[in-house]
Formats: C-alpha cells, structure tokens, sequence
C-alpha cells in the first residue's frame, strides 16, 4: 500500500467549496496557529480567539469566493485582519464611553491610568494607520503583506505577484517611508 500523501491547501478548498464540511474543518485546523498569531500581532490581545473564531466563521460563508489567486493562507489571515480591524473600532467606541464616565464620575488613580494607557495605545495605532493609508499603494501592500498579515517573502511573492527581489527592496523603502511619516506626525503634534 503506498503512503498516504497529505493533502494541500487547494483540495481542501475545492472540497470545502463543494459543501465538506470536514474538509474546512481540516483548513481550520491547518490554519489557527497563523491566524491566532496574526490576530495577536494586529494588537486583538486577550479577544485574538473570538477574532479569529469569526474570521473562520466568514471566510467558511465567503469560500464561494475564493478563487485561488492568492494562497487559502493568505486570503483568511487577510480576514483576520478585517476581524481585527473590527475589534479596534470596538474598542475605540468602548474607549470613548469609559472616558465619558470616567469624566462624569471619577474613579480611581488605577482606572484612569488605564484609560490614559488605552488612548495612548490608541493613538499610536492611529498614527500608524494614518501614516500607511499616506503610502503608495505598492509601499502600502507590501508592508501589510509582511507585517500585518504576517506573510513570509514567499508568500507576498506569490500574494502579490512581483519577483522577490521587487518584494525585498520595495519592503525595505516602505518601511523608510513609514518611519519618516511617522517622525513627520511625531514633531507635529510637538
């Protein structure tokens, strides 16, 4: 009896898109170390298991979809970092109404550095978004590509399309980009 060849990613789908419910079972399992890490990468924290819960959850709903131009890896972290970025909105709503009753009833010094801890987070992350939406469109893929999705060179390689010495030099002056617009936004705010 010869060995049994594991399948890959594309069968998986293909089964999966055809109604087995097994087989995406499959894909899930294969697929939750990277997705959890990206998701607590992204900053979902102690919420990363409820984050990449729905995100495996819609990418099962929008499999129909999937059309194989990217790696099935690629494609569901991109979910989990839609997920994410649902979760940052949360917080920021939940943010503003603790502030507004810290305001209106204050509390103690631990829940106020808590808060003051939270907006600053915030910040940050809003400055880094403002300054990556102000990238070029290539400098802005390869960057979410590496860093927020996670994806290792070969996979932006294939995700994208570009030859990798395009991915390594563009990644490189992306970066230098983003740190200088950030500097810009750091001496703006004084």
């Amino acid at each position: 009896m010869p060995p049994e060849v594991p399948l890959d990613d594309r069968e998986f789908v293909t089964r999966a898109q055809a109604g087995d419910l097994e087989a995406y079972e499959l894909l899930v399992a294969r697929h939750t170390a990277s997705a959890y890490r990206t998701a607590v990468l992204l900053g979902a924290g102690s919420e990363a298991d409820d984050v990449i819960q729905e995100a495996f959850v819609k990418g099962y709903r929008k499999l129909s979809r999937y059309r194989g131009d990217s790696s099935f890896r690629s494609w569901l972290l991109a979910i989990v970092a839609n997920e994410t970025r649902n979760l940052h909105r949360s917080r920021e709503r939940r943010t503003g109404l603790v502030l507004r009753a810290a305001r209106v009833a204050p509390g103690s010094e631990a829940g106020e550095d808590g808060a003051i801890g939270a907006v600053l987070a915030e910040e940050r992350r809003s400055a880094l978004v403002r300054a990556l939406r102000q990238l070029p469109e290539r400098d802005r893929e390869v960057i979410v590509c590496r860093y927020f999705l996670d994806l290792s060179e070969d996979e932006t390689v294939a995700m994208l399309g570009w030859a990798r010495g395009t991915v390594k030099s563009r990644t490189s002056r992306a970066l230098t980009k983003l740190r200088g617009l950030l500097d810009v936004q750091e001496l703006s705010r004084g």
